[in-house]
């Protein structure tokens, strides 16, 4: 048996030589959940610190500012969605340690092929599509969280305003580091949008170093809060094994939405009936005014936690009995048993139920695994 190996391939119109990383795979290559924004299973928009696009989060540290957080339309050519920032409230002043930034994690047992803390530690590259009117220097900064937060630290300019630009770093392997093959975070990467001078104070450094505070959002010479009329938009998310950006991989909605669901999932999915009813929606009655719920979920991440919007009910023989309260005695990653109390009494030892709105089109259950 022979084997061909390939560094360059020469194009066939023009005889150009074309880089050729067998390292990189056309297919899997990009580590990082939902980086085209497709997926936003919460909706609507997002006005307070906590996940808003799925495996995106915002993060505010003190700023008198506002802002939100919704899944636009506006996008680069060949992308059809993006996260936008969008300001509220101005804040022209950003002292101290103060900072606002959008946040997201990859878990660590999907980084193990960087093989960091060892001699073959392997280059990577972080890309993303950005825009926004507020032209100027901003920061991006990544962080090993099973490394004592170890990190790097970077910048990009935003040149034209109202334009999609495309960024790419180039990062070294860390041999220092390290990532343990577990189901915690391994990498945390956010781009900063605001800082005080207490985390930007510090040096660039493009290669892995221990935490510094006042490096985190170094080089930021932008503070997106000092207006209302200002927006930022991102998306194209793409890190990869490899020395250099290759095109953003597109996955499917299904695929994007399966790989989130590890995550966080809603019930229900889709719908605006008031009274839609849940999959897997059958409870059985304990008592008069009690059942049990189980739920079969996508398998996440680890047992999650549920909470529960708007206001939900057990109907039995077409009588509803409104939820009041709820408990989760037992969870595991695929599975959650909820114990529903409800309102009224009169429910019956023994007798099913179904579990659904109660006239509420904004009812749902969130069970959420987030990293």
């Amino acid at each position: 048996m022979s084997t061909l190996n390939v560094n360059t391939i020469n194009a066939a119109t023009s005889g150009q030589a074309v880089a050729v990383d067998i390292s990189n795979p056309k297919s899997f290559r990009n580590l990082h959940v939902n980086g085209g924004m497709l997926v936003h299973q919460r909706g609507g928009s997002i006005t307070s610190d906590g996940y808003s696009l799925d495996m995106f989060a915002r993060q505010t540290n003190g700023t008198g500012g506002a802002y939100t957080i919704t899944q636009s339309t506006t996008a680069p050519v060949g992308f059809s969605k993006s996260l936008k920032v969008d300001v509220t409230t101005a804040d022209t002043t950003i002292t101290g340690n103060e900072y606002i930034q959008i946040k997201s994690k990859i878990e660590a047992q999907d980084l193990q092929q960087l093989a960091y803390g060892t001699a073959s530690a392997k280059n990577m590259v972080l890309s993303f599509y950005v825009r926004s009117n507020k032209t100027g220097n901003y920061s991006v900064n990544i962080k090993q969280g099973d490394s004592s937060f170890r990190q790097v630290t970077l910048q990009y300019t935003i040149n034209s305003a109202d334009t999609w630009e495309r960024k790419s770093f180039s990062i070294a392997g860390d041999q220092s580091g390290n990532i343990n093959d577990d189901t915690g975070d391994g990498f945390i990467i956010c781009w900063g949008l605001c800082a005080g001078p207490d985390k930007k104070s510090g040096s660039l450094r493009s290669a892995w170093h221990a935490q510094v505070d006042a490096d985190q959002h170094v080089g930021m010479g932008v503070n997106i809060l000092d207006s209302t009329s200002n927006e930022w938009y991102l998306t194209g998310v793409q890190l990869e094994v490899g020395s250099y950006a290759t095109d953003f991989e597109h996955r499917s909605y299904s695929d994007e939405l399966a790989r989130s669901k590890r995550y966080f999932q809603r019930y229900p999915e889709i719908g605006s009936d008031g009274y839609s009813a849940y999959p897997g929606n059958a409870a059985a009655c304990m008592s008069s005014t009690g059942a049990g719920w189980a739920v079969k979920l996508d398998t996440m991440r680890a047992a999650p936690t549920v909470t529960e919007d708007g206001s939900h009910r057990i109907v039995i023989q077409n009588t509803g009995h409104s939820v009041t309260s709820f408990s989760t005695p037992h969870m595991s990653a695929s599975t959650a048993w909820i114990v529903l109390t409800c309102s009224g009494g009169g429910m019956g030892e023994g007798k099913a139920g179904i579990v659904g709105r109660n006239n509420d089109t904004s009812g749902y259950w969130n069970f959420s695994a987030e990293l």
